[in-house]
């Protein structure tokens, strides 16, 4: 692909999209559009419609989701399914009505049958029942991956279907009401540190094995999709090993220094059993993951702690006097740029 192309990354305040941008910054792509919720609204056809008429957009990653745990998935289903099922209809028919060359549709892992064998190959998509915890989010990311299919098959467009395993980094969702396992094992761990809390409480039994993808090997997987004569289809994302979840909270509490009980509650759901990804497939073209679960967390427990942090200063800065002297950012201080043509786009909900 060409560098100069305009490549609309659409949910680029998400974790997807924020890994997205940085990546495509770094291998010399400055064309980005972007565009806030305020700006364009995703779920609106014919604001979508009007955007790519007038934008010339020639790539699209289509980032932008709504997405949460097993709660969130569990207690919000129709709203999992309407806003993820807009988002992709608009933005799909809207890139073929003007002629995009190439888009990225980003789907889960939950889109593939909660029995099914392991490692999960692509063709095992609607071979047996979907984990009822999830099952309107997961229907929703297979109606895009298969409407792409369809564009393929009777337009010949190039749209491709990335689906990552379970993703973690930068930007992340630590809201324990609706963040995934690690992000939520993340910041239990770090309160329990710092409160001196001498257990600290996890969902389910801790038995369902799970794999974990860094978000910057995801978007390192996309540039490469793009980049490369791959054929249109569906493309499991992962690195090819998996852990249990107390495995997982083990190896957390280590990063974040939390040396206390660890206490499953299995009353609480488990979700699928297992999820491992066959990466075969994306393997053989010549891409694999890079960065090791080791230093993946303590990478995003270092985001955490920043984040920790700037909400703590903004905080403060909310509570000051008006006559309360505020530091100004130092002279010398690296500035960041970002090169895209607007604000960030704001997803319906976070990627």
């Amino acid at each position: 692909m060409d560098k100069n192309s305009r490549i609309f990354v659409a949910g680029h305040r998400g974790m997807v999209g924020s890994a997205l941008v940085r990546a495509l910054q770094a291998h010399g792509y400055w064309n980005l559009v972007t565009r806030t919720h305020a700006q364009l609204d995703l779920t609106d056809q014919r604001a979508v419609n009007a955007f790519f008429e007038s934008e010339n957009i020639n790539a699209v990653l289509l980032a932008a989701a709504k997405v949460g745990g097993i709660l969130a998935n569990s207690t919000q289903p129709a709203q999992f399914a309407y806003d993820n099922l807009a988002i992709e209809t608009n933005v799909i028919r809207a890139a073929h009505d003007t002629g995009v060359e190439r888009l990225v549709f980003f789907g889960s892992s939950c889109i593939y049958p909660r029995d099914c064998p392991q490692p999960i190959r692509e063709a095992y998509l609607l071979t047996s029942p979907l984990e009822p915890t999830n099952e309107a989010y997961a229907i929703a990311k297979i109606a895009g991956l298969k409407l792409c299919a369809a564009y393929n098959q009777q337009y010949g467009t190039h749209f491709v279907s990335l689906m990552p395993t379970n993703l973690y980094g930068p930007n992340d969702n630590y809201d324990l009401k609706s963040s995934h396992v690690l992000p939520a094992l993340i910041r239990k761990a770090h309160e329990a540190r710092v409160s001196g809390a001498p257990a600290l409480s996890v969902w389910g039994s801790g038995t369902p094995r799970r794999e974990f993808l860094h978000v910057d090997d995801l978007a390192d997987a996309t540039i490469f999709v793009l980049e490369h004569d791959t054929d249109d289809g569906v493309y499991n994302v992962g690195v090819g090993e998996d852990l249990s979840i107390r495995e997982l909270a083990q190896r957390i509490c280590e990063v974040v220094g939390f040396e206390g009980e660890l206490v499953f509650d299995a009353s609480k759901p488990d979700g699928t059993p297992r999820k491992l990804l066959d990466v075969s497939r994306l393997g053989g073209l010549g891409w694999h993951a890079r960065i090791g679960l080791e230093e993946g967390l303590a990478r995003t427990y270092s985001d955490f702690l920043q984040t920790q942090e700037a909400g703590s200063t903004r905080e403060a800065h909310a509570a000051a006097p008006l006559d309360t002297p505020v530091a100004a950012p130092s002279a010398s201080a690296p500035q960041a740029q970002v090169n895209v043509s607007a604000p960030a786009f704001a997803a319906v909900a976070r990627a």
